[in-house]
């Protein structure tokens, strides 16, 4: 496999279905959420959805779980995943049950990177993760939702195997976000 670039080759031999906390590089950490990253991540949040302007009724923003991600992503269904660079949380996402739909589908959720984290192939990193131990949990399709502006996030859910819906699913409360996505696991 010499013909194989060395970060290739890094990559294909460090993929793990059965893995918990990793480093991504000598700086880069991806592991579960703990209580003491709660502050970090709701800090994130809401500096990046302000960033976008998605702020106000309609938007995640507003859901009272921002400040308490460790403990509502907390179960055998529902987990939540950051992204720190030494001991700064930087971004993060989570897997949950779809509110109003069947047992088999579940939500990515949350999914917010601080601006010195975009742009280092790190959500997709983290994306695979979860949706692999969505997986695991024994979904079979994830939804989500999300805004046009966030033009990166969408091309990155095309990547990820995503693929637009005309109406959303379930019940989110999120109706201000125009795009709504689903994948089967």
């Amino acid at each position: 496999m010499d013909y194989l670039s060395p970060e290739i080759l890094k990559t294909l031999t460090g993929y793990s279905k059965n893995y918990l906390e990793r480093p991504v590089s000598e700086d880069w950490t991806i592991r579960p959420i703990q209580a003491k990253d709660n502050k970090a991540m709701a800090r994130i949040i809401r500096t990046v959805m302000s960033e976008y302007s998605c702020v106000g009724e309609g938007y995640s923003i507003q859901d009272p779980e921002v400040d308490f991600l460790s403990t509502v992503y907390n179960s055998d269904r529902s987990f939540y995943w950051v992204i720190e660079k030494g001991s700064e949380i930087l971004g993060g996402a989570g897997i949950g049950p779809l509110k109003g739909a069947s047992d088999d589908y579940c939500e990515l959720k949350k999914m917010y990177f601080s601006s010195q984290l975009r742009g280092k192939g790190l959500g997709r990193k983290l994306a695979d993760i979860l949706l692999e131990k969505a997986k695991e949990a024994g979904y079979k399709y994830c939804y989500l939702e999300t805004v046009e502006r966030l033009s990166t996030a969408n091309i990155l859910y095309q990547k990820l195997g995503f693929e637009r819906l005309t109406a959303p699913i379930g019940d989110t409360g999120h109706g201000s976000c125009e795009f709504q996505y689903l994948r089967s696991l």
